[in-house]
C-alpha cells in the first residue's frame, strides 16, 4: 500500500532553505560542462523542462493542476478559484485540448499557479490524455475531479498520479445535485474506494458552477413570482484544504518535487549519455579504422605504413577519451594502445604475422597485385583499429579502468563478439573503392 505523501521532517532552524538546495542541484545539472553537445541536442525537451522548473523555483511558484474525465467541471472549478473566467468552459466534449496555466494568488508558500489539463477517457483523445498525465506529473499538487462515484477508469488514472511527495485531493464536483444525505453517502463511498491512496480528509465535495435555483418572490401586492437565481461557487472546503496543505508544506513540496525531477532527469541523462557516446564512439571507430586502412593501403613502403598508421590509433583513443569526458594525454593514450596491442598479439598472433607479411609483399608487387595486397593489408589495419577502438571504449566506459575482468578478458570478449570475416569484407570493399576513386 502506498504511504500517502509522507515528507521528511523539517530541517533544523538555520539550515539552508530546501528550495535553495533544489535550485543549486538544478543549476548544476543544467550547466554541467561535461554533458556533450550531442546529448544536449537530443535531450533539448528535457533541458527546456529543467530550465522551466528552475524558473519556477526561483520565482517561488507552486503549481496546482486539475485532472479528471472530460466534462466533470475542471475548468469551471479553476474559474471559481480564480474569481474570473480565464479557462474555457464549453458544452462540447473535451473543450480543453492542452494544458493552460494562470497565476492565482500569493500564499505563504509563494505564488500559486492553476493549471487546467485536457480530460481523460475521451474517444480519440489519446494524445490529449498523454498531455494531461504529463502536466499533472510535473506539478506540486493535483486536484482530481469527479462528478459521482469514481469509475474504474478514473481509479486507474488516480493510482498513476499517486506520489509520496505530491499531494492529491479528490474532489466531488457538482455536489449541489445531491441532497445532504446523498452527498454524505457518496463521500463515504469515495473514501472507501480510494482507501490507501488518498487520506479521508482529502476527499472533498464542492460545487464549482451550481445550477440556478427557482425561488418564489412575493411582491407588494402579495402576488407570487418565480425567479431564477444564480448561486456563487461553493469551494470553501477545497480552499481550506489547499491553505492547510500549502501553508504548512508548500515550499518543501515544491523543493522536493524539483529535486526528484532533477534526480530522475540525471538518471535519464546518464542512460542517454551512454547511448549517445556509444553511437558517437562507433562512428569514430569506423572513421578512424577506414582512415587507417586507406593510409596503410596507400603507403608503398613495407613496415613504414604500420608505423605511420599508429598515429591514427593514438588520435582515435584521444578523441574517444574526450567523447567520454575522460581526457587522456598522448602518453596515456600510447600506454593504453600498447596494453591493448599486447593482449591482441597474445590472442591473435597469427593475424599479426599475416599483417606484416602482407605489408612486405605490397612493396614487392606491382600493378593489380599491389592493389589486391593493399586492400588486404588495409583491411587488416582497419580490423586492428576497430578492435583497438572498441577495447579503448570499454576502458573509458569503466572510468579509465578495465574493471574486475582485466584487459585480457575484456579484449578476449570483444574478439569473441565480433564477426571478423564480415568486418574484413566490408573494410576491403570500402578501402578499394576509395583507392580506385583516388581517395
Amino acid at each position: 500500500m502506498n504511504e500517502p505523501w509522507n515528507l521528511a521532517p523539517e530541517a533544523p532552524a538555520g539550515t539552508e532553505d530546501p528550495r535553495q538546495r533544489a535550485l543549486l542541484s538544478l543549476r548544476k545539472l543544467l550547466d554541467d560542462p561535461d554533458i556533450p553537445a550531442e546529448v544536449r541536442a537530443l535531450m533539448q525537451p528535457e533541458f527546456t523542462e529543467l530550465a522551466r522548473t528552475l524558473d519556477k523555483l526561483a520565482n517561488d511558484e507552486i503549481h496546482i493542476a486539475v485532472f479528471g474525465r472530460v466534462s466533470v467541471g475542471k475548468s469551471a472549478l479553476l474559474n471559481g478559484l480564480l474569481g474570473r473566467d480565464e479557462f474555457a468552459v464549453g458544452v462540447l466534449h473535451g473543450t480543453t485540448t492542452r494544458a493552460m496555466q494562470e497565476a492565482w494568488q500569493i500564499s505563504e508558500a509563494g505564488m500559486l499557479h492553476l493549471i487546467d489539463t485536457p480530460g481523460i477517457d475521451e474517444l480519440g483523445g489519446e494524445a490529449r490524455e498523454l498531455t494531461a498525465f504529463s502536466a499533472a506529473q510535473r506539478v506540486d499538487l493535483v486536484i482530481f475531479v469527479v462528478e459521482g462515484d469514481i469509475t474504474e477508469t478514473e481509479l486507474a488514472a488516480l493510482s498513476k498520479l499517486i506520489d509520496p511527495v505530491r499531494p492529491l485531493l479528490l474532489v466531488l464536483n457538482k455536489s449541489d445535485r445531491y441532497t445532504e444525505s446523498e452527498k454524505a453517502d457518496l463521500l463515504d463511498r469515495l473514501r472507501e474506494r480510494v482507501q490507501g491512496l488518498v487520506p479521508p480528509d482529502r476527499v472533498l465535495a464542492v460545487s464549482a458552477n451550481p445550477r440556478a435555483r427557482i425561488v418564489l418572490r412575493i411582491d407588494a401586492n402579495g402576488k407570487e413570482h418565480e425567479e431564477r437565481r444564480l448561486l456563487p461557487p461553493n469551494l470553501s472546503a477545497l480552499k481550506a484544504s489547499l491553505d492547510a496543505l500549502l501553508g504548512r508544506e508548500g515550499r518543501r513540496i515544491s523543493a522536493l518535487n524539483a529535486s526528484l525531477m532533477a534526480s530522475a532527469m540525471s538518471d535519464r541523462l546518464s542512460l542517454r549519455m551512454i547511448a549517445v557516446r556509444a553511437d558517437v564512439a562507433a562512428k569514430l571507430v569506423h572513421t578512424y579504422s577506414l582512415a587507417k586502412g586507406v593510409a596503410v593501403g596507400l603507403n608503398p613502403i613495407p613496415i613504414a605504413d604500420l608505423l605511420a598508421a599508429a598515429g591514427i590509433d593514438v588520435a582515435l583513443v584521444l578523441h574517444l577519451s574526450r567523447v567520454y569526458g575522460l581526457p587522456l594525454t598522448k602518453t596515456e593514450a600510447g600506454q593504453l594502445i600498447a596494453s591493448i596491442c599486447a593482449q591482441l598479439a597474445a590472442l591473435m598472433g597469427a593475424i599479426w604475422g599475416v599483417h606484416l607479411v602482407a605489408s612486405a609483399l605490397k612493396g614487392l608487387s606491382a600493378g593489380m597485385s599491389t592493389a589486391l595486397t593493399a586492400g588486404a593489408q588495409g583491411a587488416l589495419a582497419y580490423y586492428a583499429t576497430t578492435l583497438t577502438g572498441r577495447a579503448a571504449e570499454r576502458y573509458l566506459q569503466n572510468g579509465k579502468s578495465w574493471g574486475e575482468l582485466g584487459p585480457k578478458s575484456v579484449v578476449s570478449e570483444i574478439l569473441e563478439g565480433i564477426d571478423r570475416d564480415s568486418i574484413l569484407r566490408e573494410a576491403r570493399a570500402s578501402i578499394l573503392a576509395k583507392l580506385k576513386a583516388g581517395v
